[in-house]
């Protein structure tokens, strides 16, 4: 089997980039318009963005169709063209709301649930194929670049979108949405052209079981539940405090709405660095499992922080407590997604996919759940105890016992321990 050179990787960001550009304009860009454009409630979007997370508990199935088929070329491909026709409809929809708003709403729903299994199918073939093909060593670092990479695209999406949709039309909403989903197509197809070397043995007998057999099959194993387990809690500790941070720098801190929007920039700084200091020290110093554990404590310590800093006031070092919060996130994310990457072949063979599928779906419910709970966590406190400070610190003292629980639960995952699995084929390695 081909392994995937630095090149093979970087050509595989680029279609991690695509995905992302086609989803930031969905849940950002169109977030906007229907709020301000439009003058909708904020719930709309918030709802359509929790449909297109609900959807993906579809990605064991996504990944089970890939395994039978023993490639993932065309699962990705395949998956981002139904994105980007989820995207264009979605943005057809906002556009359709400013002259028939209860049949752009109605289009809409329809969209996020397209974009949904777009995402499902392409993001998880793409992780499958990173983990079968590329070598244990290279791991964290192809994690970092790939995720670095789809960070620049949302980046750069979001501001060439954003320079060309001025001035605003319902009708330029469309055709700008239609030209990145084409482009980003494009250069996708393109990186994926020949990534995948030959094609697959054939699907073995047991891969031909039914579904939900062979989620069963990966259910039964412990590291691969466990996994899942630990990626729901942890994800939504991550996830809960993205929505309250904001709104805890301006009740307790003053932070104008500029200010509070600039500490979004400072905490997605310090995760780039912890994304690059586990890429660069995590293959010589300690092991995926060890920073899993150790980015967990950090995040929680982190978020302990926080709660002292709504205790003490201006006083305290926000800005730099927020900034590490980001760094032990990134650390913690990246050698997670590179411990996946290790964890997808323990186990059954050919059943990577449906693994993959699994963890992507706690992850999606996670995010999905996460802005409510932390919102909602928030309005509770703030109906108990009534003093802003001490309603968000309790909120982020409960996020720092689940990324406790997550360290907990890393701990207990073993898979170097687990017995080898049997394979069809001796690996041949070959470096690109």
């Amino acid at each position: 089997m081909k392994t995937i050179g630095w090149l093979g990787i970087v050509r595989l960001g680029l279609v991690q980039a695509a995905i992302g550009a086609m989803v930031v304009l969905t849940t950002s860009t169109l977030n906007r318009v229907m709020v301000v454009e439009l003058a909708l409630p904020a719930l709309l979007p918030g709802l359509l963005v929790a449909i297109h997370y609900l959807v993906q508990i579809l990605r064991p199935r996504m990944g089970f169709g890939s395994d039978v088929g023993g490639r993932r070329t065309p699962w990705i491909a395949g998956g981002l063209g139904v994105l980007a026709l989820g995207a264009i409809g979605a943005a057809a929809a906002v556009a359709w709301m400013d002259t028939n708003r209860g049949a752009g709403v109605a289009l809409a729903v329809l969209c996020f649930v397209v974009i949904g299994i777009g995402v499902s199918a392409s993001g998880t073939s793409l992780l499958v194929l990173l983990a079968k093909r590329v070598d244990e060593g290279r791991r964290a670092p192809a994690a970092t670049i790939v995720w670095m990479m789809m960070i620049v695209g949302f980046a750069v999406t979001a501001g060439v979108a954003g320079k060309l949709l001025e001035p605003y039309s319902p009708q330029r909403l469309v055709v700008v949405m239609a030209a990145v989903c084409g482009v980003a197509y494009a250069v996708a197809l393109l990186a994926l052209r020949g990534v995948e070397g030959d094609a697959a043995v054939p699907a073995e007998r047991e891969a031909a079981l039914p579904f939900r057999a062979a989620l069963a099959q990966v259910w039964r194993e412990p590291d691969a539940r466990r996994f899942t387990v630990f990626i729901f809690v942890s994800m939504l500790a991550y996830s809960a405090q993205d929505l309250i941070l904001e709104p805890f720098a301006g009740a307790v801190f003053g932070f104008t709405p500029g200010q509070s929007t600039g500490l979004s920039g400072v905490q997605h700084g310090g995760v780039l660095v912890g994304m690059i200091l586990v890429a660069l020290a995590g293959p010589r110093v300690g092991t995926l499992r060890g920073w899993t554990i150790g980015g967990c404590i950090a995040s929680g310590l982190a978020l302990l922080s926080l709660t002292a800093a709504g205790a003490v006031g201006p006083s305290w070092p926000f800005k730099t407590t927020v900034f590490l919060l980001g760094v032990s996130n990134g650390a913690f994310s990246i050698a997670a997604i590179g411990s996946m990457m290790r964890l997808a072949g323990q186990g059954r063979e050919r059943r990577e996919g449906v693994r993959m599928g699994l963890w992507g779906a706690a992850q999606a419910v996670a995010f999905g759940l996460g802005g409510l709970v932390g919102t909602g966590a928030s309005d509770l406190a703030h109906a108990l105890v009534g003093s802003s400070a001490a309603a968000y610190a309790s909120v982020f003292a409960f996020e720092a016992l689940l990324f406790v629980a997550s360290a907990v639960l890393a701990s207990r995952i073993d898979a170097p321990a687990s017995p080898p699995r049997r394979r069809v084929l001796s690996p041949v390695e070959v470096t690109s």
